[in-house]
């Protein structure tokens, strides 16, 4: 039997489908869109597929456990609705199912004069979200953080800390109680997809383990199916999304360009320099955050993180180059016109990345009794950042239609955060889709 370009064959006039949404990546946002499938429309078979042995070990796994407020972002941006909705949901969610967090709330410290109006600017960003923000001076910043240094800062009520892991953990055992299926150790390899006939991708297994409900009605193939035929796709793909919607067929407006996060942590004598979350003013014109202090929900605190260039799309570290993967954010165009653009701004990064002594000065800005002993490597996370053709940094969440897929593009920090939101957003528009292919399917199964 002949097969497509993609190595897959072609089904039957009656195609057999193994799922109505399959969704790939078992992160927090992947996770959080099979939740809100299943509570949505139930009796719709969803599966899940993650090419790790486990849930939430790269984006979800490796960040600074923040509940981000929200205030950044701007009104009306995606990022600034998900996140001031998602962080109370998220809260409300811990508590629910004893996840740990806390709501600590966060100083945002200015420490020159040229950074006040961006102070001030933020103050009115919260107000105009509904943030409780409160505007302090340096003897206020004192009371909260005796060893902290800052000429005003503003204190963030509704910021926190929890287990993101914990959360994703979850998510995954609320949707497959709810009929779902997540397989793990389950990489897709290749994608097929035929007009008004869905999406079949072929699954390499790694280790793999399936999870499902007990006694669940879901239909699903076995833990070594090598395909998987869905009437629709969610490409939840994080790192990889850009690379999964190319083997779809469709052309992604951005690349995925990946950003490592080098983190330390205060030795363990001297963690009484730092009681809560305190952040710098941030650069308007990029998008991450700077070098922050973030006491986690383990009593740890976490100092970090810088960005740097990535050697390899999981690049954790700088021995971690693959050749083929880095020839291809090289190849994007974008790449050079941010190297072009920000080169001053990445130069430094990176010599905080080489220099301990570089990185150790950055964060005596904020904490000026700091010494260069006092901070331990810690793991490292990797940001993907998706960056369009132009160089422009993609600054909102990016979430793209093709036929039978939806893809999520561009969900950074705070996704985490906006998780539940994001979810039933992406399972929204998988509904859609798949009431596009068989119109009323949608409303009996919401009404089942």
């Amino acid at each position: 039997m002949p097969t497509t370009p993609g190595g897959l064959r072609p089904g039957s006039a009656a195609e057999r489908f193994d799922c109505d949404v399959l969704i790939v990546g078992g992160g927090i946002v992947g996770l959080s869109t099979a939740y809100a499938l299943t509570r949505a429309a139930p009796g719709t078979r969803v599966i899940v597929l993650e090419k790790e042995p486990g849930p939430a070990r790269h984006q979800t796994g490796r960040n600074s456990g923040v509940i981000h407020s929200g205030i950044y972002y701007p009104p009306g941006s995606l990022k600034a609705r998900f996140a001031v909705r998602g962080a109370a949901e998220l809260v409300d969610f811990c508590a629910q199912h004893g996840i740990a967090h806390e709501v600590t709330g966060k100083l945002i410290v200015a420490t020159e004069r040229e950074e006040l109006p961006r102070l001030h600017a933020l103050i009115q960003r919260g107000r105009q979200h509904g943030i409780p923000v409160r505007e302090l001076g340096p003897a206020q910043i004192a009371e909260r953080e005796p060893h902290v240094r800052g000429l005003a800062a503003i204190h963030v009520g509704t910021t926190g800390v929890c287990d993101f892991g914990a959360v994703t953990r979850q998510l995954a055992r609320l949707a497959v109680d709810g009929g779902a299926v997540v397989r793990y150790g389950a990489e897709v390899t290749a994608v097929d997809r035929r007009p008004g006939r869905g999406v079949a991708v072929r699954v390499r297994g790694r280790d793999e383990r399936s999870a499902s409900a007990a006694g669940a009605s879901t239909a699903a193939p076995s833990a070594r199916t090598p395909v998987v035929r869905a009437r629709v796709m969610v490409n939840c793909a994080g790192l990889h999304c850009d690379r999964l919607a190319q083997l779809t067929g469709d052309d992604p407006p951005a690349r995925i360009v990946p950003f490592r996060g080098e983190y330390f942590e205060l030795d363990r004598r001297r963690k009484e320099l730092v009681r809560g979350l305190v952040y710098p003013v941030p650069d308007p014109a990029f998008p991450f955050l700077g070098v922050h202090l973030t006491r986690g929900i383990d009593g740890e605190v976490h100092i970090g993180p810088n960005a740097v260039p990535a050697l390899a799309v999981e690049g954790y570290d700088w021995l971690t180059v693959r050749p083929r993967e880095l020839a291809a954010v090289l190849a994007h165009p974008g790449t050079w016109r941010v190297a072009r653009r920000h080169w001053r701004y990445g130069a430094g990064e990176l010599h905080r990345s080489v220099s301990k002594r570089a990185f150790t000065k950055a964060v005596r800005r904020l904490l000026p009794e700091v010494e260069e002993r006092d901070l331990v490597p810690s793991p490292a996370g990797v940001r993907a950042q998706a960056v369009l053709h132009d160089g422009t940094l993609v600054d909102d969440f990016l979430i793209t239609e093709g036929q039978h897929a939806v893809h999520v593009l561009n969900a950074p920090s705070p996704a985490a955060t906006a998780s539940l939101p994001i979810g039933r957003e992406v399972a929204g528009r998988a509904l859609a889709a798949l009431e596009a292919l068989s119109p009323g399917v949608r409303t009996s199964r919401a009404g089942r």
